[in-house]
């Protein structure tokens, strides 16, 4: 699996490990042992990894992968793109596609690859770019082989190890190398390698052999708490040109608060002045909170920004109090600054976010995490404010942030705790009708589908759809009833993390 950054090895040594590829696999098909082609849409027949550690800010990364692809959901796992920055420096990219019986059909070079925004059209400014080849295959299986160079003057991400990199993927044979030049300490975890056939080198050189594909499975652990991996991490590392110490979380959380935090969160006396005056007639930290939340919910919204060190430093909040927009880092510390104008801690807390549950790891400190949200104590519980929404009640994380291991980040260091967890009985949706079933067939009916936790979650979007949107919604949800029209929809969100929808009439005619 790739990551978003990150390279100097020696010419040799390059044209060696390609040529050994070129020599040692065999581009046809149909020499895939079977066993490697069940449960697979792509075989990943050569995967080898070479990063070279030459100082703090000095990286170098060599990749040579050979896929062969089956069908069109095969094609994600070709993997060949690079991002690229101010600090990163593409020095190479080609590749081959071979047809079915291993032969050359065409051929790319560095000027055919597709460039483009490495980010959504939801970022307002960002310099992160990715080169990708943009290949319509003609013809199933097809093989690529794909060689990559890249050198990084940011170290903070060093590319880990996934030799499978999604569900439906097998792979022949996979290695990855670390090779230090420099005097930084390079720390590493290995994950999951019980399981698979993992030969381990020395701890940065590991290889793997015959590792069949996976399974998709319904409430499973998520792939990345199944799949074998190594992750790397240097001592002494550089971010955008920022200099960090990195030798456990304590380390990493205190370079975090003193070089990407510390100064950040000054708001102007306006608003200072507004929060005052807005908790005034309460001394309880928590209905502070509660106040403070909805009023920067009211004031600003979410947009990103991913320029330089943006991607980990949060805007000043005087910005974003200016602007009305921030990213979650921004809006983020942000809320802390308006917390702390009125007296209410509350800590930066780094998590990754996602529908599957992903935590920090917290015995191996290394630059991870996708998200920002806000830590707010509470006597012997953690309260969690996701800072990006204008429409998530107080202290509602369910579906993106719930349930895992996250980063806080505290003027002493950083700190690892754990989310809210949503049990069964936080999360119901509790649906009852009155329905008029006619002896021809036809129906109506008035509905109410109320929704606690994470069903909440999985019906908010509805909220501040249109009424068109959502009738359309509804009519997609119950898309198993023929004819179905609904003419009437009321939507309670109830500030204690309750959503209640009323389809007040529903028809379905018979055709």
């Amino acid at each position: 699996m790739k990551y978003i950054k990150g390279l100097f090895v020696c010419v040799f040594f390059l044209l060696f490990a390609v040529s050994s590829s070129q020599s040692d696999i065999d581009y046809k098909a149909s020499t895939i042992p079977i066993s490697l082609k069940v449960k697979a849409n792509a075989v990943v027949r050569f995967d080898k990894q070479i990063i070279e550690i030459n100082d703090f800010d000095d990286m170098y990364v060599t990749t040579t992968r050979i896929v062969t692809v089956f069908n069109e959901y095969g094609n994600r796992h070709q993997n060949a793109y690079e991002a690229y920055d101010s600090n990163t420096k593409i020095k190479k990219m080609e590749a081959w596609i071979y047809n079915e019986s291993g032969k050359e059909i065409k051929k790319f070079k560095l000027r055919d690859f597709s460039d483009q925004s490495a980010v959504s059209g939801g970022t307002l400014y960002s310099d992160n770019r990715v080169k990708y080849l943009s290949y319509t295959p003609v013809k199933y299986p097809y093989t690529i082989e794909y060689v990559s160079e890249v050198q990084m003057k940011s170290t903070a991400f060093v590319p880990q190890w996934r030799p499978i990199d999604d569900y439906y993927v097998s792979v022949e044979n996979s290695e990855y190398k670390i090779v230090n030049n420099s005097d930084v300490i390079v720390r590493t975890k290995t994950e999951n390698f019980e399981a698979y056939n993992i030969e381990v080198l020395s701890e940065t050189h590991v290889k793997a052999k015959t590792l069949s594909g996976i399974k998709y499975e319904a409430y499973n652990l998520g792939i990345s708490n199944i799949i074998p991996s190594l992750k790397p991490a240097l001592s002494t590392f550089n971010m955008e040109g920022v200099k960090g110490e990195n030798n456990n979380w304590e380390d990493f959380g205190k370079w975090m608060y003193n070089k990407l935090i510390a100064g950040t969160d000054a708001i102007p006396q306006s608003a200072i002045d507004e929060v005052k005056a807005l908790t005034a007639n309460t001394t309880d930290n928590l209905e502070k909170a509660k106040l403070i939340y909805q009023y920067m919910q009211d004031k600003t919204r979410y947009i990103s920004v991913q320029v330089g060190i943006g991607g980990w430093k949060p805007m000043d909040a005087m910005d974003v109090d200016k602007l009305g927009y921030g990213d979650c880092k921004g809006l983020t510390n942000y809320t802390k600054a308006l917390l702390e104008a009125v007296g209410v801690p509350s800590y930066y807390t780094v998590v990754w976010g996602n529908d599957d549950i992903k935590s920090i790891d917290s015995e191996f400190s290394v630059t991870e995490g996708n998200h920002v949200i806000l830590c707010l104590p509470n006597n012997e519980e953690n309260i969690f404010l996701e800072c990006t929404s204008q429409t998530n009640p107080f202290g509602f994380t369910a579906g993106f942030t719930d349930d895992r291991d996250v980063l806080l980040v505290t003027p002493e260091g950083g700190k690892i705790v754990h989310t809210k967890v949503y049990d069964a009985e936080d999360s119901q949706q509790i649906t009852t009708a009155n329905v008029n079933l006619t002896s021809t067939g036809d129906i109506s009916a008035q509905v109410e589908v109320k929704t606690t936790g994470y069903q909440y979650s999985l019906h908010q979007h509805v909220v501040n759809k249109s009424l068109r949107d959502q009738k359309l919604n509804y009519k997609e949800y119950w898309d198993y009833i023929n004819n179905l029209e609904v003419a009437a929809i009321d939507i309670t969100n109830n500030a204690n993390q309750e959503l209640n929808i009323s389809v007040i009439k529903a028809a379905a005619n018979r055709p």
